[in-house]
């Protein structure tokens, strides 16, 4: 009879035990305390970089409203997707806005002002290069134009509490603002390894990174890129879980406790 008692007590000792997880394990940033005493140089200026297939909104401001009626075009020529709006700004000058796809080449297709290479480049060195090509062009003399990312978004995958796609709302983004975003990292997730992957020129790289860990911040993968991929990676437990053999051992555990208190009850009342 002892033996039975020992046995159960062992077995809920067990899965008591598997539900436990050390604070190593969950607490982010460990070593902060020591590493940030002081402040700390960012070494990461991020900016985000323009790639193919991204799809871009272009506005065309000039003082002379006749000029840009030739970006109407647009319907029709070039890699354009959609007229956007036209707008009179307050100075008075005309403003004109349209949606352009990068081609797979790094290119945009403009119409009457041709192709620019804007792969590679932020979005305020793509309106430079846009507003030079205009003036070369000879269309207009003094363009003003800006460039802004319509379709920056990025997947999260595996153990976060709403796996989703987000959508960037800024050039800027870390993988906290995305994991955020999507609820944190789950119980079952491991936070030493997450994992983001990444195509760059051609290659598609994989990042390990380790949320734990202060120097997190330095990690060249910490700030997201449009199109990223994060997969949290799940523990152990979370499988043994959900699998039937940890049902029937705790379903078997709180039996065999329940059978043992009963056999002690009556032991200690028939003696």
């Amino acid at each position: 009879m002892r033996k039975s008692i020992l046995f159960a007590a062992f077995l809920t000792l067990v899965l008591a035990m598997s539900s436990c997880v050390s604070t190593k394990k969950i607490v982010y940033f460990q070593g902060a305390d020591s590493i940030y005493a002081e402040g700390q140089r960012i070494l990461q200026q991020y900016e985000m970089r323009l790639k193919p297939a991204d799809q871009v909104l272009i506005k065309v401001t000039c003082g002379e409203p006749d000029l840009l009626s030739v970006f109407a075009q647009d319907i029709t020529m070039g890699t354009s997707d959609r007229y956007t709006s036209s707008s009179i700004t307050s100075s008075g000058s005309m403003t004109n806005a349209y949606g352009y796809t990068i081609t797979n080449d790094g290119q945009l297709d403009l119409p009457a002002i041709g192709s620019v290479a804007v792969a590679g480049s932020t979005v305020d060195e793509a309106a430079k290069l846009i507003e030079a090509k205009i003036i070369e062009s000879g269309l207009i003399k003094d363009p003003e134009v800006t460039v802004r990312l319509l379709n920056a978004r990025v997947a999260v995958l595996g153990a976060v509490r709403t796996p989703h796609v987000v959508s960037l709302s800024s050039e800027r983004n870390s993988i906290l603002d995305i994991l955020a975003q999507c609820g944190d990292v789950a119980d079952t997730g491991l936070r030493q390894h997450v994992q983001l992957y990444r195509e760059e020129n051609g290659i598609r790289r994989m990042y390990e990174i380790d949320l734990t860990q202060a120097d997190v911040f330095n990690n060249p993968a910490y700030y997201v890129q449009q199109n990223d991929l994060i997969y949290v990676e799940p523990n152990k437990s979370a499988s043994v879980r959900s699998s039937a053999f940890y049902t029937f051992l705790s379903a078997g555990a709180s039996i065999i406790s329940l059978i043992s208190t009963v056999v002690s009850l009556v032991v200690l009342i028939t003696r």
